[in-house]
This record gives C-alpha cells, structure tokens and sequence, in this order.
C-alpha cells in the first residue's frame, strides 16, 4: 500500500509530506507564470519557423525541379540545332565537294582545249614555217639551176623575167 494512503503521510513531521506540498506549490507557480503557454508558444514558434523552413525548402526545390528540365529543354534544343547544323554542314561540304569537282573538270577540259589548240596552231605554224623554208630552197635551187643553165647558153630577157617571177610565186 502506498505511502500517501497512510496517516503518517499527512504528518507535518514527515519530510515526503513537504516535499509533496513543495511540489504542488510548484506546479501550482508554473501555471500561474503560465510557463506552459510560454512553453506551448515558444514551440509553436519554431514549429512555424521549421514549416516556414521546409516551405522554403519545397520552394526552392520546384524552382531547381523547373531550371532542371529549363535546362534540359535548352540542352535538346542545343542537340537539335547541333544535328541540324552537322547535316547541313555535311549537305553543304557534299555540294561543296560536286561544285568543285565539276569545276575541277571544266578547268582540265578548258586547259586540254587550250593545249590542243596551241599544239595545233603550233604544228600549222611549223608546217608553214617549214613549207616557207622548202620553198625558199627550191626557188634558190631553181634560180642556182637556171642561172648555171643559163650562163651556159645565151641570156634571154624573157627567161630571166620568168625566173625572177618564179621566186616570187614561190614564196
């Protein structure tokens, strides 16, 4: 049986008695203070600064949840526009590459033309030069040949007309 049931409890000798009085003076001076709406205040104020804290905290993480997939977006965006940008610098570098080569061609057909023509200019020029040389030999032949005939036998004015009318056909 417990203590407080006993008469020897309520005695104002025993020492559990005061300290039982002391207690509930105590408890009886905490709620006059009103220490537990002190108490029930002060929490209820870090309560609302933690709410306030993890508001901030799920704020903040929908803002870094939306720059994210900003980010992503413009990283996409990025690798689309890069792709684009290899396929047509590709399609460009292939038609690059066909210009060149059919200009490339009508260059080599231009200067192969160019080459025939100064080979066949050269050749009629070196037929005519040579034609000019032959004839040339042949009128000094002739004239060396009629002129020893000649001197030989009489001198006839129409035969020397002839002779110097030769060359010039000749030539």
């Amino acid at each position: 049986m417990p203590a407080f049931f006993s008469a020897e409890f309520w005695s104002f000798a025993n020492p559990e008695f005061w300290v039982g009085i002391g207690l509930v003076l105590f408890f009886v001076v905490v709620v006059m203070a009103k220490v537990p709406a002190l108490v029930a205040g002060v929490l209820d104020g870090k309560a609302a600064k933690i709410q306030g804290d993890l508001d901030e905290a799920a704020r903040i993480r929908a803002e870094a949840e939306a720059l994210l997939a900003s980010l992503k977006a413009q990283r996409a965006d990025a690798e689309r526009q890069a792709t684009e940008m290899l396929k047509a610098a590709e399609a460009d570098a292939a038609r690059l590459a066909v210009d060149a080569k059919a200009k490339l061609e009508d260059q080599i057909a231009r200067r192969a033309a160019l080459a025939e023509r100064k080979i066949a200019s050269a050749e009629a020029q070196a037929a005519a030069d040579v034609k000019a040389v032959a004839a040339d030999l042949a009128a000094q032949a002739a004239e060396q040949i009629l002129a020893a005939r000649l001197a030989s036998a009489k001198t006839d004015p129409s035969v020397d007309a002839a002779i110097a009318g030769m060359a010039a056909r000749l030539q």
